[in-house]
């Protein structure tokens, strides 16, 4: 049994927080347990809203977290559309902005990520969406479910990509401006980047690429199209901006954190502060096996980090070392990916299957040990491959583009 006067505060009600909540309460803690979320929802997964939520194949109850009724079942005391101002270290305060300070004996930052609005000429008319809340996707869920709009990515990442796909698989003319000559290079290089590029053109998207744009255009306060740097204007009746996002820091900067490109943790998810920890987009985590740092926006990563974050509040030894994985549907193509992306970056690509099929698993070999796997349109083989990162031998590029050889083997 805990002592009932603790109080674990959890601030970000989005799958990060909710984790730890469930987590807590699974271990055995007793105490008081607050989750506090910026948005009116309950705490929901975020994947859904660019892919089956979006495109009207998932109903609004599928994306929640929980049911509405799991939080007072569980004696979590769930705050929603209540923002957390600072953190006061000292005394072990939150101070939210409907005037309440917030007692806590420990702290979890799961505060996430929002989305990023580049400094444009007309970015604030009608019509010009980002996609990163429930409210995002329900927007743009109504207004490409009939077809028949011209639509401009502003962005070739993740989110852009899967937007795309599905409005144009919803009867919609799509656009998407890539800013360099390949989509997803950064990700996943320049061969890899090329296979998602030729899957949206044979679907009938236009995708440009070296793309830059000077300023978004209009009549009276409603997005009529996107002026490029050359000149160009591209028609648009809805313009989706897919240019990244950024850690929300600001709270852990009130109390003092050690931060890097996130909230510098260690693999327990503790901060700077031995009450304070971090999960979900904002961890910057010391990850034990590859001995580096690495922060993921990926909502694996805050589903695990959550629960290792609660435990570690908890005293136990728990360590956040699950290899980061996400997985992306766009058109006829599922993907899923599991690695090291900085690892990767440099490192050979060996494939698996056929390439030009989209049908295969691509692994990035560095110093001959398999860093990074992506299996394309190939099923029930990730836990396979991250079982090879894992395990972390030096393998043979023949061997493992043999799919003879079991992947068990390696």
């Amino acid at each position: 049994m805990t002592d009932a006067r603790q109080s674990f505060v959890i601030v970000g009600a989005a799958l990060a927080g909710a984790s730890a909540a469930k987590t807590l309460r699974e271990e055995g803690f007793d105490g008081r347990v607050v989750l506090v979320g910026l948005e009116e929802h309950h705490p929901y997964i975020r994947p859904p809203l660019s892919k089956e939520f979006l495109s009207g194949a998932a109903e609004r109850d599928t994306v929640f977290v929980e049911k509405p009724d799991w939080y007072a079942d569980h004696d979590v005391e769930l705050l929603t559309g209540v923002r957390a101002l600072s953190v006061d270290p000292i005394d072990r305060l939150v101070a939210l902005d409907d005037g309440i300070d917030l007692h806590y004996s420990e702290l979890l930052l799961a505060t996430g990520s929002h989305a990023l609005r580049p400094p444009l000429d007309g970015i604030d008319l009608d019509g010009v969406h980002v996609l990163r809340t429930l409210d995002d996707s329900e927007a743009l869920r109504g207004l490409l479910a009939g077809g028949g709009r011209r639509v401009v990515s502003i962005g070739a990442g993740w989110i852009g990509l899967e937007v795309a796909a599905t409005a144009r698989t919803l009867g919609n003319d799509v656009t998407v401006l890539v800013r360099g000559a390949v989509p997803l290079a950064a990700a996943l290089g320049e061969e890899l980047g090329g296979v998602f590029a030729q899957l949206h053109r044979d679907n009938g998207v236009d995708l440009r690429t070296e793309a830059s744009v000077a300023r978004l255009v209009g009549a009276g306060s409603v997005v009529t199209g996107v002026e490029l740097t050359d000149g160009t204007v591209l028609p648009a009746d809805l313009v989706v901006l897919g240019v990244g996002a950024a850690p929300n820091l600001e709270l852990a900067e009130t109390a003092g954190l050690e931060l890097t490109t996130g909230v510098a943790v260690d693999e327990h998810l503790r901060s700077s502060d031995p009450h304070i920890f971090a999960a979900g987009d904002i961890a910057d985590a010391w990850h034990p096996l590859v001995g580096m740092r690495l922060r993921s926006e990926h909502w694996a990563n805050a589903l695990s980090g959550g629960s290792t974050a609660a435990r570690s509040m908890l005293g136990l030894d728990a360590v956040h070392d699950d290899i980061p994985y996400f997985y992306t549907d766009q058109f006829d193509l599922g993907m899923e990916y599991s690695g090291f992306g900085p690892l990767a970056r440099h490192a050979e690509v060996v494939y698996r299957g056929d390439k030009d099929a989209r049908e295969f698993i691509a692994f990035w070999l560095a110093d001959g040990r398999v860093v990074a796997g992506m299996n394309v349109n190939v099923w029930d083989v990730n836990e396979a491959v991250q079982g090879v990162i894992r395990r972390g031998n030096v393998v043979d590029p023949a061997a493992i583009a043999d799919p003879d050889v079991p992947l068990e083997s390696l």
